[in-house]
């Protein structure tokens, strides 16, 4: 009996299976295009009558290998890869929704995602109300309507860190015949699973934990394979009736619990061509290999480091879900016990002027438009991430204008606290 492994033992062997004679490590197949011998066998391709690799926008092997090592990790039943974790939140959502259709948002999402949901795809006809996730269930009820169809959260806000209750948003989204889509780039399948807890789709940003360097943007989405499409098919008609562009395919139909992500790869993919390149797909296997081992550090480094800021004179407040003092202990201990991220989010006595003081007197820490990497880094999220909403916005996201957001590296904790205290007594 083949036992399964653990995670640990996934994000080194799984997804890249070599054969006898085959290279050890998974290869970069860098080709736009792959040969066959005759006709007949491409124009199967084309009609999803056979599987296989054709054009690197559709598959890619390296990209196949990747994709699959991250969905066996999330406990998934299909997962695809993307160009960025932009690309993998509108995919996942314009999979299901198209103009006249609505989603309900979690108000703390992060704020390329609200833009995203909020504005530009108000554009095309797709409207979204934001719940406060920590409202009670009958009050998020409110806010589906008949048209709904999806939810949208993530199991740690960025960079709000507000820790989603999953099973409550999984219970009011099915109750309302629709699929709870989680971004869980902050906990990774390192320290969440969200399908164990009833959520339908996970989305990632690759670009931060899992591929952990800084070295390469990508996003993915994973299909639990758990949602039932063919029973609402009024609701998906996407998935549940004739495709034209593929000869009237069903995707219900004819590829079961492989539905979703097949028509995300072969009709959205093909049409918007965010494609993760191979080169990065590669980069980002040579990540995910360490993945647990850089998870465990960050979650160290970061409670040290919350502990150290809640501690000081100068510091106003700290959330860190690992503090007993976080409203989201709890929830946290509850669907991450093993930990939660590496991110913290802090503000000081002296406000947004103090902030900025702070900042520019570090000297190990630094000022990046970017986080969860090996790298200690902050932000300020008002003046960066989040410039485009007023004040009033960013206190419903859970951003408050005076918030830091600090990632805790891998570097020794000793050092980055060291950091953090003269940058603190030189602040304004």
């Amino acid at each position: 009996m083949n036992r399964q492994y653990e995670k640990e033992t996934i994000c080194i062997q799984s997804g890249w299976k070599p054969k006898n004679g085959e290279p050890r490590v998974l290869p970069i197949c860098q080709s736009t295009t792959f040969k066959y011998d005759s006709s007949e066998q491409m124009g199967r391709l084309f009609d999803l009558e056979e599987e296989g690799f054709f054009y690197t926008r559709l598959q890619n092997p390296t990209n196949e290998c990747v994709a699959a090592k991250i969905c066996e990790l999330e406990g998934g039943t299909a997962a695809m890869l993307t160009s960025s974790g932009q690309a993998a939140t509108y995919y996942a959502v314009f999979n299901i929704c198209e103009a006249g259709d609505h989603v309900v948002l979690s108000s703390t999402v992060y704020g390329g995602t609200f833009n995203l949901l909020t504005c530009t795809m108000k554009k095309m006809g797709i409207s979204c109300t934001v719940v406060d996730p920590d409202a009670p269930a009958e009050e998020i009820e409110k806010a589906f309507r008949e048209n709904t169809k999806c939810v949208f959260a993530e199991t740690i806000a960025n960079p709000a860190l507000v820790v989603l209750d999953i099973e409550k948003f999984a219970y009011l989204a099915h109750g309302h015949q629709v699929p709870l889509i989680v971004d869980n780039t902050f906990a990774t399948p390192i320290n969440c699973n969200p399908f164990r807890w009833g959520a339908d789709i996970v989305t990632h940003s690759t670009t931060k934990y899992m591929d952990g360097h800084a070295v390469s943007v990508g996003g993915c989405i994973v299909d639990s394979g758990n949602f039932d499409w063919a029973e609402y098919p009024d609701k998906f008609p996407g998935l549940c009736t004739p495709d034209e562009s593929y000869h009237g395919i069903i995707y219900t139909e004819k590829f079961g619990k492989a539905a979703y992500i097949t028509k995300a790869t072969s009709q959205l993919m093909r049409d918007l061509g965010s494609i993760q390149s191979p080169q990065n797909a590669f980069l980002l296997n040579i990540g995910l290999e360490t993945l647990p081992l850089r998870m465990e550090r960050h979650c160290y480094n970061a409670q040290r480091v919350a502990e150290y800021l809640e501690a000081h004179e100068k510091v106003a407040w700290v959330n860190y879900p690992g503090l007993k003092s976080s409203r989201y202990y709890e929830l946290a201990k509850k669907y991450m016990p093993g930990g939660t991220c590496g991110v913290i989010s802090f503000g000081l006595k002296g406000g947004r002027s103090a902030a900025a003081s702070m900042m520019d007197h570090l000297n190990l820490a630094a000022i990046v438009t970017h986080v969860a990497d090996a790298r200690t880094c902050i932000l300020h999220p008002a003046s960066h991430t989040h410039r485009q909403m007023s004040d009033e916005q960013l206190i419903e996201a859970g951003v408050a204008p005076d918030l830091i957001r600090l990632s805790v590296g891998i570097e020794n904790v000793r050092d980055i606290i060291a950091d953090l205290e003269q940058a603190l007594c030189q602040a304004d």
